[in-house]
């Protein structure tokens, strides 16, 4: 399965924030729809809950409960639940959760005022670019905006903000941490399912939709298109041609391609059939809970084990990160004892 960077603008703000450094935000990820082996499990059962004018105050400095909704419904968008709701109790465990982020927030920016750090224009711009190159256009652009309720002055507000908070982690954190070699290899030798890699296959498909409840009629109707399409493709027709034209499923986009999978990332029959097989096979008819498909292997791979020479550096950013995050918390909480923070919520 290949697990995709979410195109949301609320990824790409979020992506520059301190969120990413203290836990409070992690970015969403697509999964192709034959993938999801889990169901969602928050339902829409409530409007959302109101919010007063002013959620709190940092040092003198209001954050509008205009604010927290808004980062609310982008916690909600990087989560897949866009347009839904929360039960009441998880609403606002939620909401209280997500304060605290805009206090540490807003703490963070404070000190970067303190420490004279000025983001120059070009950077914001940069930034600012890097996120429209996620969308095929300025209207996909605008749209994401819109949906959001934010302009892009609002948005580059956010991405000002953002690097201002992430230098003052990389200036009073992150600068006084250093990972040695000998810690790095400690790491790897103690933790070897971190650096095993399991046997994966790549898999194209192509879906037939049927619901589990349809009648006899629908489901033999679905059947038969699934039979005509399998003997196309033993016909010699591409089989990459007929997943762009006649599939149901997200990949058709990508002529049915699921990119790489390992065991539990797809529903179980599916995974079955494609790890029974063998590379460029083309498998029977295969019936999941989302309908019928035929199945092309075009890779295969063992189980790996990494060599610590093969993951080092990256070994070592991602220790150094994991610390940056320990050490950021300690951080915001020693700023927290020389403010003055009122909660309204």
């Amino acid at each position: 399965m290949t697990l995709r960077r979410s195109t949301t603008l609320a990824a790409g703000i979020i992506a520059i924030s301190i969120a990413l450094l203290t836990g409070h935000g992690a970015l969403a990820e697509d999964r192709d729809t034959v993938a999801e082996t889990k169901e969602n499990a928050v339902r829409a059962v409530a409007q959302p809950k109101p919010v007063p004018e002013k959620v709190a105050s940092v040092n003198g400095v209001a954050i509008s409960g205009e604010e927290l909704v808004r980062e609310y419904g982008i916690y909600l968008q990087r989560t897949g639940q866009p347009g839904q709701t929360v039960p009441a109790a998880q609403q606002d465990q939620i909401r209280a959760q997500i304060l605290d982020g805009l206090i540490d927030q807003e703490l963070l920016y404070q000190e970067s005022r303190k420490l004279g750090i000025q983001i120059q224009s070009q950077s914001v711009n940069d930034q600012l670019d890097a996120i429209k190159q996620r969308y095929p256009g300025e209207a996909e652009f605008k749209q994401a905006l819109d949906s959001m309720q934010m302009t892009e002055i609002e948005v580059k507000k956010h991405i000002e903000r953002g690097l201002a908070i992430k230098e003052v982690i990389d200036r009073e954190v992150a600068s006084n941490i250093v990972v040695d070699e000998a810690e790095s290899r400690t790491f790897y030798d103690n933790n070897p399912q971190f650096f095993t890699r399991p046997e994966r296959v790549k898999a194209s498909h192509i879906l037939i939709k049927v619901d589990p409840a349809a009648s006899e009629a629908d489901k033999k109707a679905a059947r038969e298109k699934i039979e005509g399409l399998q003997r196309q493709v033993k016909s010699g027709t591409d089989f990459a041609d007929l997943a762009r034209t006649k599939s149901e499923g997200p990949s058709s986009a990508q002529g049915g391609d699921l990119g790489f999978f390992q065991r539990g990332q797809m529903v179980k029959p599916f995974e079955d059939a494609a790890f029974a097989m063998e590379k460029d096979q083309l498998s029977d008819i295969v019936e999941t809970r989302f309908g019928y498909h035929l199945i092309k292997v075009t890779e295969k791979e063992p189980e790996k084990k990494f060599s610590y020479e093969e993951v080092k550096e990256r070994l070592a950013a991602r220790l150094k990160q994991d610390r940056v995050e320990k050490e950021a918390r300690t951080y915001i909480d020693t700023l927290k004892k020389g403010a003055k923070i009122e909660k309204f919520l």
